[in-house]
């Protein structure tokens, strides 16, 4: 339940801090870019050499895939590679939650490859088609899909979390619905929010560290952080750093 993965705060926020003896990362959309995941490790590993700390965390805000080219190899690196010495969070994103639903509702298919969910079909080994849309062909990929989809992938994806607290931070992949307490967030609201929660100036209880949405820059506001640089596109993966009451970017 969502309720037990965000927790209440109600005071307003001076200084956000992260728990101390603690520094944490929080990384954006990657969007099937393999190669900037690898790089940003790199930066990362680098910029925690000199922590002395009891406690270092790497946060992923989800959209993992679609889009870029090597979808499935992402998801590969990430499991088969994580940062040593650091906690390991991964969210949800919108586009895994797609994929998540196409496996049971064909339905969902076209406006899913639309936004890119093409090239992570492409990458499962699923042929890429212009004609690729009627009911008959999407059955053939689901089936597909569900055959190439190991073991280790398919729990990836079905045990990411909704959001994650650290001290004054709220991580989420796309946002709040402002007015309603963090415990009751629908999951919808966290992975695919925009218009109502990036126009907000509420306090949301938490400073909300989020993806989804494409800036050219880190979006740095009093209520929430978004850290989407369009990646996929841009070449720029962007990661948040947070260490008691600072905070710092790292870019590809």
């Amino acid at each position: 339940m969502f309720s037990k993965l965000l927790g209440r705060k109600a005071s307003a926020i001076a200084n956000p801090r992260v728990p101390d003896g603690s520094r944490v990362y929080a990384v954006g959309d990657i969007h099937g870019r393999l190669d900037l995941i690898e790089k940003m490790h790199g930066l990362i590993a680098a910029d925690a050499a000199d922590f002395d700390g009891s406690r270092k965390v790497v946060i992923y805000l989800g959209d993992y895939i679609d889009r870029g080219e090597e979808s499935r190899q992402v998801v590969d690196f990430l499991l088969d590679n994580p940062l040593p010495g650091f906690e390991s969070i991964y969210l949800k994103g919108n586009h895994e939650d797609s994929l998540i639903k196409f496996l049971s509702d064909t339905s969902i298919g076209s406006a899913w490859m639309r936004y890119g969910g093409d090239s992570t079909l492409y990458s499962y080994g699923v042929t890429r088609s212009s004609a690729s849309r009627d009911q008959r062909s999407l059955e053939q990929m689901q089936a597909y899909l569900k055959r190439n989809l190991s073991t280790r992938h398919l729990e990836f994806y079905q045990t990411l979390k909704a959001g994650h607290i650290e001290g004054d931070y709220c991580f989420v992949h796309a946002g709040v619905l402002p007015g309603v307490p963090l415990d009751e967030q629908k999951e919808e609201n966290v992975l695919w929010i925009r218009g109502e929660f990036l126009g907000s100036k509420a306090n949301h209880g938490k400073v909300v560290v989020h993806g989804h949405t494409i800036r050219p820059e880190p979006e740095v506001l009093p209520n929430r952080i978004g850290i989407d640089t369009g990646a996929y596109s841009s070449g720029i993966l962007t990661c948040l750093a947070l260490e008691e009451d600072s905070q710092s970017f790292l870019r590809t």
